[in-house]
């Protein structure tokens, strides 16, 4: 609660500032750091402006060939501030940058002059840290997304993986306690947030991110045929389809063993597996191990490697593919399934974090338990052989992505706001 009495604009949401510190939400998804956080967070700013809400993002600068600000669409500005080197620093080192990002965040509130900010929206522990200074000098509401938890990862770490560090379970037990609201995913994600950080569930919105439904289609007959031509597909094979960073997290290395079980069970099979994706997190410290696991494996003529996509050509993956495979050790929500299903690709992803609410299990989708590649082999062989399985799944799948589209995920974060400036003001007559 403010210290003082209640901003004269305290009725009002008309500016936001959105704070995503480790990642920009203009960098390409699926390398580095940037994932479906960069995708939520570029996506619900464009619906908020559209909604007559002028937002400005913050994130640390990593290009020097990009302007400080830049005006994304109207109403949706990004400035990237000046926090540390531009290269060579990954999300574990940033903690040390946080003073030098939270000074670039108030000199630019600075030169606004005071009460330009209505509310302080912040993505990830890093930022919620920031967040929580700028909301008691601004004094204004915070809301935050945390999008992973490291309590929840290091629960469900993948062999050899790297543990969350002390310093981050210290932070977001203290981001969850200060924050005036938090957004959750899943209900299973808002019951983690109680769980593991104390959070209070009355202060807890429940918002799943959205599809954009607009561009991730089916794309009508012979959209399938048109996509594998234009990414060198062969036309006849069955292709299963991975996209993500790619790191222990994600398990691209299960989808691998899997695949080499399907091909010594029926060595005859036209398979192709596509891998969309560059190397993340630890898997920095060996971004060559899934083409030195296929090689070890002998099934090189069966995976091809593509580096990142920007949305408009991963369209055409999704529609190439006769299944996605999501094998993630843990997921928030899981946008990949989701994109996949609204081009009418039926998904199967390992039954954890949000993939049981982005996938309708048995109906859009099959989830499964555990990574034991030997089940992965049994469930993704059951889609690929199963021409009337198959079909049933990629006609619910596109309805079921239906549901979640970014312009209901708006209204909800519009919503949250508006509870969190009468929980920090007292309820509005506005």
């Amino acid at each position: 609660m403010p210290s003082a009495s209640p901003h004269v604009r305290g009725p009002l949401i008309r500016r936001v500032a959105l704070l995503s510190m480790h990642t920009s939400p203009l960098a390409q998804p699926g390398t580095g750091d940037a994932g479906g956080m960069n995708v939520f967070v570029l996506q619900t700013a464009r619906q908020l402006a559209r909604r007559g809400i002028e937002v400005e993002i913050f994130t640390r600068a990593t290009e020097s060939s990009r302007d400080p600000l830049e005006e994304e669409e109207p109403g949706v500005r990004v400035r990237h501030i000046l926090a540390g080197p531009l290269e060579g620093l990954n999300k574990y080192d940033l903690p040390q940058e946080l003073c030098s990002f939270a000074h670039g965040v108030m000199q630019v509130e600075a030169r606004h002059g005071a009460g330009y900010f209505d509310l302080i929206h912040s993505h990830y522990w890093l930022s919620g840290q920031v967040g929580r200074i700028a909301s008691q000098l601004w004094q204004v509401p915070l809301v935050h997304t945390f999008h992973t938890v490291a309590a929840v990862k290091n629960a469900s770490l993948a062999e050899g993986d790297t543990p969350e560090p002390q310093n981050r379970l210290v932070a977001e037990h203290k981001i969850a306690a200060s924050a005036t609201r938090l957004t959750a995913n899943t209900p299973a994600e808002k019951q983690e947030l109680v769980d593991m950080l104390g959070a209070r569930a009355q202060r807890i919105d429940v918002i799943p991110p959205g599809a954009d439904l607009s561009l991730f289609s089916p794309g009508g007959p012979g959209a399938t045929e048109v996509a594998r031509r234009e990414l060198g597909l062969p036309l006849e094979d069955q292709i299963i389809a991975f996209v993500g960073r790619i790191q222990r997290l994600k398990a691209p290395d299960v989808l691998i063993d899997a695949t080499a079980e399907l091909l010594r069970r029926h060595p005859d099979r036209y398979l192709t597996v596509v891998i969309v994706g560059g190397p993340s997190g630890s898997g920095l410290d060996a971004p060559t191990v899934l083409q030195e696991q296929v090689a070890r494996l002998g099934i090189e003529a069966h995976v091809k490697f593509f580096r990142p996509m920007p949305p408009e050509k991963l369209v055409q993956v999704f529609r190439a593919a006769d299944v996605v495979a999501v094998p993630s050790h843990n997921e928030s929500f899981g946008l990949v399934a989701l994109e996949a299903q609204a081009c009418g690709t039926p998904v199967v992803a390992t039954n954890v974090g949000g993939l049981p609410l982005a996938v309708d299990d048995g109906v859009s989708g099959l989830l499964v338990d555990g990574h034991d590649p030997l089940h992965w082999a049994d469930v993704l062989g059951r889609v690929l052989d199963d021409d009337a399985l198959r079909f049933a799944l990629a006609v619910a799948a596109s309805r079921h992505a239906a549901n979640f589209s970014w312009s209901r995920t708006g209204s909800k974060l519009v919503d949250c706001y508006r509870r969190a400036r009468d929980n920090y003001y007292g309820p509005s007559l506005s």
